[in-house]
């Protein structure tokens, strides 16, 4: 999907991709790249001016259009997909910067030239000083480092070191004291120098004020985040059509599973460039930590990932890619380009992790005073229930709370699973789904959960019978049912229709003879859900029907599957001659398969980017403990990571949602959502474990189901790696289903 979500912005997006294959065609760029180094504006620069993509994000009263940075990032994004040269990016970001300035002194007519179409760059790098002149006017001495724009920018705004060290924001034209040396450029297609300053005299109005770090921060890194998510759309889609058509032993390389991983892993990167992007140009009007939070998540995790994109379509590509003449090179140079001008990778994830520790990233998209009858209806309901007695059985790691006033009552006002039809929930669409959690938010309850049975609750609701509903249904949101799942077989895998269960027709029922695996809490469970061959002369697929066992009828054995951790929370189920009557068959014969896929439109909003494992909440207890050994800065870091990866995974989820809210076509987004979560836990996880230093020779075995000691936390990956299909299998469905690559 890219950045764009809006008809005006996909529109946009259209017609700025459109306009930049016409206006810079790859063989026009590649015959100015001496010029385009040296600083020379590239062919299409009056018409990119005529076309007022430069000012969009303007003041009208300077001549502008007056939009923000989502707008422009959307331009950016295109323009890198078609590796639009010249100074575009350095112009836009640093007139993007001096819009957030004071508008006095010299600021309101730099904004009119640069509207008119001067060109600008942004020069942050450390090396510059400024002292006051005697004039009233500042002195400014000292060599930048390389820079983006530099030689032949018409206005150079640059940051110096005052003399207390606090740094200030200049308005520079060039000249014999203000002097730009060109380098040789790592992406060829504009210019990069470093600005050296000699006694460089600047007037008291040059001085830029208003100009705040969290701004400057935002702008850049929203800007090099949106043009890297074009780069590595190109890069995606480049490498996809050579895997499709490149022959290898008779076949095309796109069929075997090595490519299709590495082409999956570079879909899974490019939505988390274009994620960030579009989350930090979201972050223009928020205060100042939500903008440090997406600014340093780009400079930590988008920009780095653009390069990998770029290094696996060369791979891809094999040789083919590393000669001058195929345009994947200079792709590459690109991405070099923008996360070195992104600056330190390190530096971002310790900025990352300092700002985590004290604000969190809001990913919530309604506004606190939207639906006002929604709020005070749940509120009342919800005061209610905190005042009737808390009776239940208390949930207990994956099994949740079981019966109880307070669950009866959430029941009873739809509120357990609010996006179910009525009677049963509210017909909750997204915006009320976030109001309602709100609502929880602010009286201090937990969303409640019926775990197995928000996949059980919604197929009976499809294709259950009414007296299936109206046995299951109810009850399940009520907390008196508890499910499990009996999909898994010890010799089917991943293979789910490979399954060997049967299930033999007598008189009123069915019989069941087989074994299942890795069932979660299936020893707590009232009822389980059951997958079972009815017919082995079918297609595999078609022979499958999908039953409702009483998990305490005969023949049922449940035996506990002790894991590393020391608990048992999966269990293995035998099943010999298990009767099940009719009526807790759902549909007919053969349909097991279509209902164990089924996905409903209707499903719980799933926000935020809450991990299992390798919580980022589990580093900052690390944190909040004065006698750990290891360095604190150390531990930032990893914080810096962590909290870069869920973020991520948050604004995967948000814009998701906000798809749906405009009937938008999903992307691949839900896949990548699938591969990520497993991803971001495991290296999350892996993170932590590295700074516990002597601590991991210690595991706590645990009490209850809630241990959060970090080693045996790690130790439980696995049931977030294999669960629901390893990330080599859902890899496997990108690559095929997404990607369309050949079998």
């Amino acid at each position: 999907m890219p950045l764009a979500l809006s008809t005006e912005h996909r529109d946009l997006a259209t017609s700025v991709a459109a306009w930049s294959r016409r206006a810079a065609p790859m063989e026009s760029t590649r015959g100015q790249l001496d010029g385009l180094a040296a600083g020379e504006r590239p062919a299409s620069w009056p018409a990119l001016l005529q076309q007022g993509l430069h000012a969009l994000h303007l003041p009208e009263q300077y001549g502008g259009a007056g939009v923000g940075l989502a707008e422009l990032a959307v331009v950016a994004e295109q323009l890198g997909a078609g590796l639009h040269p010249g100074p575009f990016l350095p112009t836009v970001t640093a007139s993007a910067v001096l819009a957030g300035a004071t508008p006095q002194g010299a600021v309101p007519a730099l904004l009119g030239e640069l509207a008119d179409g001067a060109t600008a760059a942004l020069v942050g790098t450390p090396g510059l000083r400024a002292r006051p002149g005697a004039d009233g006017g500042w002195v400014l001495d000292g060599t930048s480092e390389p820079a983006l724009g530099v030689p032949g920018a018409d206005l150079l705004v640059v940051r110096a070191r005052l003399e207390d060290g606090t740094p200030a924001w200049f308005a520079v034209r060039p000249g014999p004291s203000a002097v730009s040396h060109a380098a040789e450029p790592t992406d060829l297609t504009r210019s990069v120098g470093r600005l050296e300053l000699n006694g460089h005299r600047a007037a008291a109005e040059d001085r830029l004020a208003g100009i705040g770090p969290e701004w400057v921060d935002l702008v850049v890194a929203t800007l090099l985040a949106a043009e890297a998510s074009g780069v590595a759309r190109w890069c995606l889609e480049t490498a996809v059509d050579h895997v499709r058509t490149r022959k290898q032993f008779d076949r095309p390389i796109g069929s075997f599973q090595a490519v299709q991983h590495k082409a999956a892993m570079m879909l899974v990167r490019a939505e988390l460039v274009c994620a960030a992007a579009w989350d930090a140009a979201r972050a223009e009007h928020q205060d100042p930590a939500q903008q440090r939070l997406v600014a340093a998540q780009v400079g930590a995790s988008a920009l780095p990932a653009v390069v990998d994109t770029a290094v696996e379509c060369i791979s891809l590509l094999g040789g083919i890619g590393f000669t001058w003449e195929h345009d994947a090179h200079l792709y590459w140079r690109r991405a070099v380009s923008l996360a070195s001008a992104g600056g330190d990778q390190g530096r971002w994830e310790s900025a990352l992790g300092a700002t985590a520790l004290e604000a969190r990233r809001d990913f919530s998209f309604v506004d606190a005073d939207a639906w006002p009858e929604v709020r005070a209806e749940v509120a009342e309901v919800l005061a209610e229930v905190a005042a009737l007695p808390d009776d239940g059985l208390v949930a207990q790691g994956w099994v949740p709370a079981r019966g109880g006033a307070r669950q009866r009552r959430l029941a009873e006002a739809g509120l357990v699973a609010p996006h179910y039809p009525r009677p049963w929930g509210r017909d909750a669409g997204a915006e009320e789904q976030a109001v309602i959690a709100d609502e929880f938010a602010r009286a201090g309850l937990a969303l409640p959960s019926t775990v197995i049975g928000e996949w059980v609750l919604p197929t009976l609701l499809v294709h259950g019978t009414t007296a299936q509903q109206e046995r299951f249904v109810d009850p399940t949101l009520r907390g008196e049912i508890f499910w499990c799942q009996l999909f898994s077989e010890p010799g089917a895998g991943s293979d789910l229709a490979g399954l060997s269960t049967r299930a033999r027709k007598v008189e009123g029922g069915w019989v069941l003879n087989g074994q299942k695996v890795w069932n979660s809490m299936a020893h707590e469970a009232d009822w389980g859900v059951c997958l079972a061959r009815t017919d082995p002369d079918v297609a595999k697929h078609e022979g499958i029907s999908y039953f409702l066992l009483d998990m305490r009828a005969a023949g049922i054995d449940v035996r506990p599957l002790r894991q590393a951790t020391g608990m048992a929370e999966f269990n293995e189920v035998f099943l010999d001659d298990v009767f099940v009557p009719d009526e807790c068959l759902v549909a007919a014969p053969g349909d097991g398969w279509r209902l164990a896929v089924t996905t409903l439109a209707n499903e719980r909003l799933s926000m935020g980017a809450h991990l299992s494992h390798g919580s980022s909440d589990r580093v900052r207890e690390v944190l909040a403990d004065p006698t750990h050994p290891v360095p604190r800065a150390e531990v930032v870091r990893v914080l810096g990571r962590c909290v870069g990866r869920e973020m991520a995974l948050a604004a995967l989820n948000l814009r998701s949602v906000l798809a749906r809210l405009s009937r938008l076509e999903l992307g691949a987004e839900i896949s990548v959502q699938k591969v990520f979560n497993a991803i971001a836990q495991r290296d999350n996880s892996r993170d932590l474990l590295a700074v516990l230093g002597p601590r991991g020779l210690v595991a706590v075995a645990p009490t209850d189901h809630r241990s959060t000691d970090p080693v045996i936390d790690h130790l439980g990956l696995p049931s977030v790696l294999f669960g629901g299909g390893t990330i080599e299998i859902q890899l496997n469905v990108i690559a095929r289903r997404v990607l369309r690559l050949p079998r």
